[in-house]
């Protein structure tokens, strides 16, 4: 069969390679971005893998004019992100599940969404620790065998081909039970479980052509889906198999009596009519104790319980583990500095939505100070600058503002409220803990680029 792989820039090279290990497939690769170097180029062409130019999909459109067929018969493989004038027969995510389905011998978890999506796979971690879990995460991919962290690699995209990298990093460990994958823009069809932890914006992709929640949709190729209450009745209730729902009343998993606070915030978990693997459902109520200092947060908590209901985790082994869950470091984390408690929003990814729910946080507490900003070019997607001055401009005077690094910069002449702009990010953590005993830093970068603070 001849097969054609598009965009080597977000994971083609692996699903190339492997297509490649296959008999009787002639593997042909496209490199949209022109990414690759020479020497990648040249490695892939010593496995077989032929490079075509754009040109090539043409050939495939123009028809024979003996018999009508196309002139190449191929199978297209592309990035559910990718426009291209000829068809896509399956998308890169389809790709991965033809790949490793016969390959993953454990239970597979697959969260995705527009955010939430690290915190969601940590808190899986600590429930199912005791399985020896597989974690490919924003942060890594690493095994956490008998309660110990063992990294496999650091640097790791979340595309659907990250998939293939992280389980063949495995090899020498034998006691993994379960693997728990975090996947950009939907899923491959291998979950046990697929997770949905929102839409908080529907962004455009595919040069506007399509959008976040029509990538999304492909979790619901899961054997069962956990989806986000709102989301789903938003975008998704035609999916009305197999789908258990987290948020408000209303929904198979919800919070009444909660308590909110910092560092522990409690609540009592309604069950109602949960699908379970098994085919059986599930009423029941029981209470929470975990770090969820905002709505956001206990969102996220809510969407970990689904998941873990629907696998027919025992309810004492989540409560443990969520009761162990004390935040990521950086990504939606307290720690104190001085007589100050600081906040932490740190993230590739972060959005307005985001922004205006940390914000909500620190609102009724006593001058309090928000330090925003960060760097370009960490994520695809960049922020909106425009929506984010916008709401910023909305804040209450008392909350001081400082700006920071290159974000901070841009958007200093649309801030239309006093501000304070300091250029580096420890200064303006000093001078932040010289304003205010609490003190929310919202910062768009890569956490590990800011360890050395």
């Amino acid at each position: 069969m001849n097969v054609l792989v598009v965009d080597m820039t977000h994971g083609g090279v692996l699903i190339a390679s492997e297509f490649s290990k296959l008999p009787d497939y002639n593997v042909f690769a496209l490199d949209l971005y022109n990414t690759l170097r020479n020497e990648e180029k040249i490695s892939l062409g010593q496995k077989g893998i032929k490079f075509v130019n754009k040109k090539f999909l043409s050939e495939i459109n123009r028809e024979n004019s003996t018999n009508g067929a196309p002139r190449v018969d191929i199978l297209v493989i592309a990035p559910i992100h990718c426009n291209l004038e000829t068809e896509v027969h399956i998308t890169h995510h389809e790709a991965i599940k033809f790949l490793m389905k016969d390959k993953i011998n454990v239970p597979v978890i697959e969260v995705t969404g527009v955010k939430g999506k690290t915190s969601v796979v940590w808190m899986l971690k600590e429930i199912f620790k005791n399985l020896n879990p597989l974690v490919l995460s924003s942060l890594g991919a690493e095994i956490l065998e008998n309660g110990k962290s063992d990294i496999l690699k650091q640097n790791i995209s979340i595309t659907p081909a990250s998939i293939i990298e992280t389980w063949e990093m495995t090899n020498g460990h034998e006691n993994i039970g379960i693997s728990i994958f975090e996947t950009s823009l939907g899923g491959t069809g291998l979950a046990d479980v697929g997770i949905l932890t929102n839409i908080a914006e529907d962004y455009s992709i595919a040069s506007g052509e399509k959008s976040a929640s029509i990538a999304k949709a492909q979790i619901f190729n899961s054997k069962m889906i956990a989806c986000d209450f709102d989301s789903y009745n938003q975008y998704y209730s035609n999916f009305n198999e197999n789908v258990n729902t987290f948020g408000y009343n209303g929904s198979n998993v919800s919070a009444s009596k909660i308590k909110f606070d910092l560092f522990k915030t409690t609540f009592k978990v309604k069950v109602a009519n949960l699908k379970t693997r098994n085919g059986d459902l599930t009423n029941t109520e029981f209470d929470v104790e975990t770090f969820a200092p905002a709505e956001y947060h206990l969102n996220n908590v809510l969407c970990a319980i689904c998941a873990s209901l629907t696998l027919n985790v025992p309810i004492n082994q989540i409560k443990k583990g969520l009761k162990e869950f004390k935040g990521i470091k950086g990504r939606s984390s307290i720690r104190e500095y001085k007589d100050s408690k600081i906040i932490e929003e740190i993230n590739p990814g972060i959005n307005v939505t985001a922004i205006k729910k940390a914000v909500e946080m620190i609102s009724s507490y006593e001058n309090p100070t928000l330090i925003f900003g960060g760097k370009y070019g960490v994520t695809c997607e960049e922020i909106n600058e425009i929506s984010a001055s916008e709401f910023l401009n909305t804040l209450n005077e008392d909350i001081h503002l400082i700006l920071v690094d290159e974000l901070g910069k841009n958007i200093k002449n649309n801030i239309k409220r006093k501000n304070t702009y300091i250029s580096d990010i420890n200064k303006a953590v000093k001078y932040a803990v010289s304003l205010s005993e609490m003190i929310l830093l919202i910062y768009r970068s890569n956490f590990s680029d800011l360890n050395n603070r």
